[in-house]
């Protein structure tokens, strides 16, 4: 078996170099805990981005892919199959959706989104043809895409990448007066993340996201809310728009989906949006397939009947008090919500990257963002006892 130097050098040669991961290779995972090639085990802080909420290689959702896998995997949706309809049921049952698309990929997901809320401008609120304009807000992220790039304020993600896709306005996250005079008579859409995850953890203040509803519902707009890392648990609640008691009328959950054994998203909406979509005009064929349906159905059981949207809820609480508590003159903020958590190091402090990798050293994986910030996000399944065991070693690296 190749050993871990092998698998990075073969990794290096032969890959597209559009990732910089820490250099451990990962083999097994069992909820909290990976174990690398040379057979070292870890705190998992970062769930991949907050897609094993439920924790790694969960035994329900893996029962389920296996029977699943053994009878039907993938038909289209040229035809029907047995799985989608129930999936359908039990997410508007959990969510109070009228109306859900599914798709495969968050990226997917958000251009779903897009392309049906400017499709209801045209046809439903009468924008002329080709004017539609979506509100976005600056440090966002949605994916990766052409037409999600570009609207990206981060150079990284735009750079060398034009022309890019016109009818997105900019607006400062957190900031509701500018959002306010964005809005103009061909204003369709404001897309929002109701956390920046990817620009650090950047929580907007109490009664930023009641505003924008409000004015999203004064003037005709649709307000879409990007859940694909906020939702699902990850904030303490099932979608971290309860935290300020709204609802959006798109909203978008992917990752936690599956539970992380397979690409599943959704566009959940109403049937005013949605509806505007015509046989032809959008799809994919792997999007509802019988599969992915059989995954995400057990995926949202877990969630709900392990109790671990409370979990994280209480355990987040806990997580963030021992992190204030912990006293180094390198922490410039620490931030959060649910096991949505950061710690923000003072720029003199050198960058986030260095103490990510003391931290691997200490058996936890976490990964640096924006240069200075250290995200934490494990999965909803961590007990008192692997908080605490994570806050000795953090608190350790941060006071070297």
């Amino acid at each position: 078996m190749s050993n871990t130097a092998e698998l990075i050098a073969t990794e290096q040669r032969l890959g597209a170099h559009n990732y910089k991961p820490l250099d451990v290779v990962l083999t097994r995972g069992q909820g909290v805990h990976v174990w690398d090639s040379e057979g070292k085990q870890y705190l998992d802080c970062l769930s991949a981005y907050s897609a094993v909420n439920q924790g790694h290689c969960h035994p329900r959702i893996l029962a389920a892919m296996t029977e699943q896998a053994s009878k039907l995997t993938l038909t289209s949706r040229a035809f029907r199959n047995d799985q989608l309809a129930l999936l359908y049921e039990e997410l508007a049952a959990l969510t109070g959706s009228h109306k859900i698309l599914p798709m495969n990929s968050g990226a997917e997901a958000v251009e779903t989104a897009i392309k049906a809320v400017r499709k209801w401008g045209y046809e439903t609120k009468g924008v002329p043809e080709g004017k539609a304009e979506i509100i976005v807000c600056s440090g966002n992220f949605h994916g990766r895409t052409l037409s999600i790039v570009s609207f990206s304020t981060d150079p990284d993600a735009r750079g060398g990448f034009g022309p890019f896709t016109s009818g997105f306005r900019t607006v400062p996250f957190g900031d509701a007066e500018a959002f306010e005079a964005a809005i103009n008579e061909n204003t369709v859409g404001a897309l929002i993340e109701p956390i920046q995850g990817e620009a650090g953890v950047i929580i907007p203040a109490a009664g930023y996201l009641r505003r924008v509803r409000e004015l999203c519902t004064d003037n005709n707009v649709t307000l879409i809310l990007d859940e694909i890392q906020t939702g699902l648990g990850r904030t303490g609640k099932l979608l971290a728009e309860e935290h300020e008691g709204i609802e959006a009328d798109v909203t978008l959950i992917g990752k936690a989906l599956s539970g992380g054994f397979y690409p599943v998203s959704a566009v959940l909406s109403n049937s005013e949006v949605l509806g505007v979509l015509q046989p032809g005009q959008h799809g994919s064929t792997f999007g509802g397939n019988p599969l992915a349906c059989a995954i995400a159905r057990e995926a949202l059981k877990v969630l709900t009947e392990e109790k671990m949207v409370e979990n994280s809820a209480v355990m987040g609480e806990y997580f963030l008090e021992g992190l204030k508590s912990i006293r180094s003159n390198i922490v410039k903020d620490v931030r959060g919500r649910g096991l949505m958590l950061a710690v923000e190091l003072d720029p003199e402090a050198g960058g986030a990257r260095q103490y990510c990798y003391a931290l691997k050293d200490l058996g936890l994986l976490a990964k640096d963002t924006h240069v200075d910030t250290i995200r934490l996000a494990p999965p909803l399944v961590i007990t008192r006892e692997q908080v605490d065991w994570a806050l000795d070693r953090i608190e350790k690296v941060l006071m070297q």
